[in-house]
C-alpha cells in the first residue's frame, strides 16, 4: 500500500509539472522569466516602494491608469523607505525567493546601487517598443536615461541645482564657494546640507562643487576631484551635523538653527507651497556653477512575475504620454517635473497652475537657459563618491 501511494504521488506530481502549476490569486503564474505577455491573464495587485518622494509628482498618474484599466490592476499598495535602506530590502527578498516589491520609483542614488548590486530586471531595449514615449524626452531627460542603461525609466526630470536658500534677514549672501566656506568658519554651524547618498539637494551639490571649484575632472571623484575633497573637508569643520533627509534642513532653516542651507528648484518652491519655509526665503547661485541636473526612475527588481511585469510596462507607457506628465508639474516638488517635450504648464491641474503663479521664481527659466547642464556622476562614480564621503567628510555627524 505504501509503495502503491508513493508511486501515485509520483505520477500525480509529473502530472502538474506537465500541466503547470496553478494560478495564484493575483492572476500570476508566478513565472518570473521568460517573455512578457501583452498584459496580465487577470487583474494583479501592484506593490510599489517609493524612496525618491516620487509618489507626490506620480501616484495620481498611476491610480488615473489603475482605475482605468481594473482588468489589468486589482489594487496598488504603496511603501516609503529611504534610499539607503533600498538594497538591504530588495536584496532579503530576493535571497529569500520571495520578492514582494514589484516597482520602485527612486532617484539616480536607489538606482546606482541597485545596478551596482545586480537588483534590476534589464528592461530595455526588449521592451522599448512598448514605451513610445521615451523617444519624446526632453534632452536633459534623455541624457538622465543613460544612466539608468538596461535598467531603469525616467518617468520624471529636472534641471535642479546646486542653489543656496536663506531667509532675507541674512543681509549679505555668499555669492561664490569661496564665500559660502568663509561664511561657515565665521558662523560654526550655520551653513547646513543633508547627507548626500540620501538627499536630492545634498548629492546635487557634492557633483556640483567640482564644476564650482574648476576640478580637473568633475565626472571622476577619485582621480579628479582634489579640489572638492579640500573644500568639503574644509568645510566640514565648521557643519554641526548633517541630517538625513532634505525635509530636515528646510525645518531648521524655517526655525533659524541653519542660516544657510543648499537646495534645488523644486526644494525651494515645494516646501513654500506646504509652509514649511516662509514663502520669502530666498534663493542664490555660486557664481561659476552647473546645473546637475536630476530625475526618477522605475525600476523592476528582479523576480517579479511575468504577469505583474506586463502590468507595469503598460503603466509606465501611459505615464510617459504628455497629458499624464502634465501632472508631474505638482506643486513644484521637482520644478518643472516632465521627463517628456511639449508638457506646459497650461496642461496641469489646476492645483499646480494656481500653486506655481504664487510660489514659483520667474528667475528660473533664465537660469535654466543661461547656464551649462551637466548629467550626475554614473552609477559606480556615484557610488564611490557617497561611499567617500560618509567614511572621510561626514559620516559621523550624520542625525540619525
Amino acid at each position: 500500500m505504501a509503495r502503491t501511494r508513493i508511486v501515485l504521488l509520483a505520477a500525480a506530481t509529473l502530472l502538474l509539472a506537465a500541466c503547470g502549476a496553478p494560478d495564484s490569486p493575483n492572476g500570476s503564474s508566478g513565472a518570473t522569466d521568460g517573455p512578457v505577455p501583452d498584459k496580465p491573464d487577470s487583474a494583479v495587485t501592484l506593490n510599489i516602494l517609493d524612496v525618491a518622494g516620487n509618489l507626490q509628482l506620480t501616484q495620481g498618474m498611476i491610480d488615473d491608469f489603475a482605475s482605468r484599466n481594473k482588468d489589468q490592476i486589482s489594487k496598488v499598495t504603496y511603501s516609503k523607505a529611504t534610499a539607503p535602506e533600498l538594497v538591504g530590502k530588495v536584496k532579503a527578498q530576493q535571497a529569500a525567493d520571495r520578492v514582494d516589491i514589484d516597482l520602485v520609483l527612486t532617484g539616480v542614488d536607489g538606482l546606482a546601487a541597485g545596478i551596482d548590486q545586480g537588483l534590476w530586471t534589464p528592461l530595455l531595449p526588449t521592451h522599448a517598443a512598448r514605451l513610445p514615449g521615451m523617444k519624446n524626452y526632453l534632452p536633459g531627460a534623455a541624457a538622465m536615461q543613460k544612466l539608468a542603461g538596461d535598467h531603469g525609466v525616467t518617468v520624471t526630470y529636472y534641471p535642479s541645482g546646486p542653489l543656496i536658500e536663506y531667509l532675507p534677514t541674512l543681509q549679505n549672501p555668499p555669492k561664490t564657494a569661496e564665500e559660502l566656506l568663509a561664511y561657515a568658519k565665521a558662523n560654526p554651524g550655520a551653513v547646513q546640507y543633508a547627507r548626500p547618498s540620501n538627499s536630492g539637494p545634498g548629492r546635487t551639490f557634492l557633483m556640483g562643487l567640482p564644476y564650482l571649484l574648476g576640478d580637473s575632472d568633475p565626472k571622476d571623484p577619485v582621480n579628479g576631484w582634489s579640489k572638492t575633497w579640500a573644500y568639503l573637508a574644509e568645510l566640514n569643520k565648521h557643519v554641526t551635523l548633517y541630517p538625513s533627509s532634505t525635509s530636515e534642513t528646510m525645518k531648521n532653516l524655517a526655525n533659524g538653527s541653519a542660516k544657510v542651507i543648499v537646495t534645488t528648484t523644486g526644494w525651494d518652491i515645494n516646501p513654500r507651497v506646504l509652509g514649511t519655509v516662509p514663502k520669502e526665503a530666498k534663493v542664490g547661485t555660486l557664481e561659476g556653477f552647473h546645473w546637475v541636473t536630476d530625475a526618477h526612475y522605475a525600476v523592476i527588481p528582479r523576480g517579479v512575475p511575468v504577469a505583474k511585469q506586463a502590468a507595469v510596462l503598460n503603466l509606465l507607457q501611459d505615464m510617459l504620454t504628455p497629458q499624464q506628465q502634465a501632472k508631474a508639474y505638482d506643486k513644484g516638488y521637482f520644478y518643472p517635473g516632465p521627463a517628456v517635450k511639449d508638457v506646459t504648464l497650461s496642461m496641469a491641474p489646476a492645483e499646480s497652475q494656481q500653486a506655481l503663479s504664487e510660489y514659483g521664481r520667474s528667475e528660473y527659466d533664465q537660469l535654466i537657459a543661461s547656464n551649462p547642464v551637466e548629467v550626475p556622476l554614473d552609477a559606480k562614480a556615484l557610488v564611490t563618491a557617497f561611499d567617500r564621503w560618509d567614511r572621510e567628510i561626514g559620516g559621523a555627524k550624520v542625525k540619525k
